[in-house]
């Protein structure tokens, strides 16, 4: 019996989005930090290489080094998230190759900036309702 010796090929779009989702960011939002498209995204994370200059604009974007992304193991995130309750550096290095992680958003601004947009798009129905039905009103007065 023969046994593989040769570490398993990494997959370095699934990486991305593994990170990516882990991180709580949507494809749309990565993709308009690197002024791409959400096609582009999807297709990005469903290679198995990506050229080392977009790869390092991936990072930057997620808030991670490229080698962050090519070592990913999720095995080691879970024993890190599991292992480490508190915030100081112990152990840092095992947790998705690099010691400089940090979350590039802010929670709390993210859904004030979702409620703004959802305050704005009411507004803009509302509009649309009350032309509506002036239109309406206006080809029933006529008849």
């Amino acid at each position: 019996m023969e046994t593989n010796t040769r570490p398993p090929k990494k997959n370095i779009g699934r990486n991305i989005q593994r990170l990516r989702e882990m991180m709580g960011i949507k494809q749309d939002v990565l993709a308009d930090k690197l002024g791409l498209s959400q096609q582009k995204i999807s297709k990005i994370e469903q290679s198995e290489t990506i050229e080392e200059a977009l790869l390092e604009q991936v990072a930057e974007a997620l808030g991670v080094t490229p080698e962050a992304i090519k070592d990913f193991d999720e095995e080691k995130v879970v024993y890190n998230i599991q292992n480490n309750h508190d915030t100081s550096n112990r152990g840092a290095s095992n947790f998705i190759g690099t010691n400089n992680y940090s979350c590039t958003f802010n929670a709390l601004d993210k859904l004030m900036e979702v409620i703004d947009e959802n305050k704005r798009l009411y507004e803009e129905l509302i509009n649309t309702l009350k032309e509506k039905n002036a239109l309406l009103k206006e080809q029933l007065g006529k008849k």
